[in-house]
């Protein structure tokens, strides 16, 4: 039984209220369990309990043996002097408090409910599941899911925020370079992400800044900084790319990425990383200062507007260099601007409002609201469990949910796990 479980279990009272006592055979009532302290010292402080009528008020240290309390040097630490009761799974030895007297303890093992330890034990049981709470998730309470599915959505936003701002500090503070890398990452999407990531890093921002209002000169820069452009093809539009590149590199100092980067393998044409760099090239091209235009958008609407962009016209009827195929204008689909809004534009503009010490959280709540659900692996099992998403708000939560929580068996640091433990005790 850790620790973490034995805080729980004080937390939340989940042991017998009738005739407790102490390892001396004093009564114990517990008036306030205390603020569980997430910082160095005691556990809990600020508890209150009486015992043989007498009221304490002052801190509970807890530990899995009594013994703890010397192995861990409490009894030469002055943080522990406050210390009212030291709770315990098993009671091996007395503790002295520094005038030698017994420090009060309370062996919880004696009066934990059986119904807490039947949960726990199954929950930590060596069947294989996807996630240990697979068989109760459709019983959990629509108020405990909903709250809970908001909150796990803020610590996404958090946990992106904290990548946001280290890329802010290695690009000086420049939030448009910032957008810059985000989004030719997220370009990538789950197969090239990496690959889209090495191109946006391959590149000094200060040069797409000076080169992004000629399209060909940009989709030069990017198609050759990718390795796409090393080949002898009889192509016209290829060779311009060619020679523009050429001078490119002679004029910046480049160096060229590995085509063999990207992959093509089971991609739909549309999801091409040659479509892709194509469509970022078009929507680099065709707004001027992006990131202060996104930040300034309010509505899904206004950011699908801002997505609404050409490619050149040689994509019109191309998916890879040198080979034709039947006219169509390569748009970037709803469905994908979704995906940027979510792992893009909405990141972003939490970071960026945090920074500025403004109030977007509503805001951006509204705004996921009004995002389809993603689809993939791990939304769809969690619908089979009885957890159905209808919007982003809750896909993001789940990912979050099955990423942070369930894969790290955090069941008591999720409300979902707490209303699991403590039902019906």
């Amino acid at each position: 039984m850790n620790e973490k479980v034995l805080h729980f279990i004080w937390k939340y009272q989940l042991f017998s209220d009738i005739s407790l006592e102490t390892t001396q055979n004093e009564s114990l009532i517990i008036l306030n369990a205390g603020l569980l302290n997430d910082n160095s010292g005691p556990d809990f402080l600020t508890a209150s309990v009486r015992i043989n009528d007498q009221l304490w008020v002052g801190n509970v240290e807890i530990h899995q043996k009594s013994s703890d309390w010397y192995l861990h040097n409490h009894h030469i630490d002055e943080h522990y002097k406050a210390v009212i009761l030291h709770v315990v799974w098993e009671h091996d030895r007395e503790v002295f408090n520094p005038h030698q007297q017994i420090i009060p303890t309370f062996e919880l093992s004696k009066f934990v409910k059986s119904d807490f330890l039947k949960r726990y034990t199954g929950f930590n049981s060596n069947n294989p599941k996807w996630i240990l709470c697979e068989n109760e998730l459709k019983n959990i309470s629509k108020f405990t899911l909903q709250n809970w599915m908001e909150v796990l959505f803020l610590e996404r936003l958090e946990r992106k925020s904290v990548e946001i701002n280290q890329l802010l500090l290695n690009y000086k503070n420049d939030w448009e370079a910032v957008l810059w890398v985000l989004l030719c990452k997220n370009f990538g999407a789950k197969i090239n992400s990496e690959a889209f990531l090495q191109l946006a890093q391959s590149v000094d921002f200060q040069i797409i800044r000076k080169e992004k209002n000629n399209l060909l000169v940009l989709e030069a820069l990017l198609f050759g900084q990718a390795g796409f452009l090393i080949n002898d093809i009889e192509d016209a539009y290829y060779q311009k790319l060619q020679n523009e590149y050429q001078y490119l590199i002679s004029k910046y100092s480049l160096t060229t990425l590995s085509s063999s980067t990207f992959h093509f393998f089971r991609l739909r044409p549309l999801n091409f990383p040659t479509i892709r760099i194509a469509q970022l090239a078009g929507v680099i091209y065709a707004t001027q200062s992006l990131f202060s235009k996104l930040m300034e958008t309010t509505t899904k609407d206004e950011i699908y507007a801002v997505f609404t962009t050409q490619t050149s016209a040689y994509w019109d009827t191309h998916y890879t260099f040198g080979k034709e195929s039947k006219s169509n204008k390569k748009r970037i689909s709803k469905a994908f601007v979704d995906t940027l809004m979510i792992n893009t534009v909405i990141p972003l503009k939490f970071a960026y409002s945090t920074k500025k010490g403004t109030e977007l959280i509503e805001h951006l709540l509204e705004l996921m609201e009004s995002v389809k659900a993603e689809k993939n692996a791990i939304i769809d099992k969690f619908s089979q469990f009885g957890i159905i998403a209808v919007n982003a708000i809750q896909t993001q939560s789940m990912l979050e949910l099955k990423n942070e929580y369930c894969l790290k068996i955090r069941c008591l640091d999720c409300s979902i796990g707490n209303e699991i433990l403590r039902k019906s005790i």
